[in-house]
C-alpha cells in the first residue's frame, strides 16, 4: 500500500488567526481626515479609504484591515494617534 502524502500546514498559520482592525464612528473627524489616515497607515486606495469611511459613518463601524494580532497593533495605535478609534478585535 502507498503512503498517503499530507501537505506540510504552517503550525503558525493555525495559531495566528487573522484579526480585525475595527475603525468607530464618532461626531468629531471629518471624512477626509478618516480617509487621510486609512490611505497612510492601512496603505489603503483612495478608493477604499472612502468606502470603508462611509461604511464607518452609516454603520457605526467598519473592519478596515485584517491579520495577525502583530501586524494590526502598530496599525491601531497610529489611527488612534489621530484622535479616531481603532480596536483589534
Amino acid at each position: 500500500m502507498k503512503e498517503l502524502e499530507l501537505p506540510e500546514i504552517d503550525i503558525d498559520e493555525l495559531i495566528d488567526d487573522p484579526n480585525s482592525l475595527v475603525v468607530y464612528n464618532d461626531e468629531v473627524n471629518t471624512f477626509d481626515h478618516v480617509i487621510n489616515t486609512l490611505i497612510r497607515v492601512c496603505k489603503h486606495s483612495p478608493e477604499q479609504a472612502e468606502q470603508c469611511t462611509l461604511l464607518i459613518h452609516y454603520k457605526g463601524k467598519c473592519a478596515v484591515k485584517s491579520g495577525t494580532r502583530d501586524e494590526l497593533t502598530p496599525m491601531a495605535r497610529a489611527i488612534c494617534d489621530e484622535g479616531i478609534d481603532a480596536r483589534i478585535r
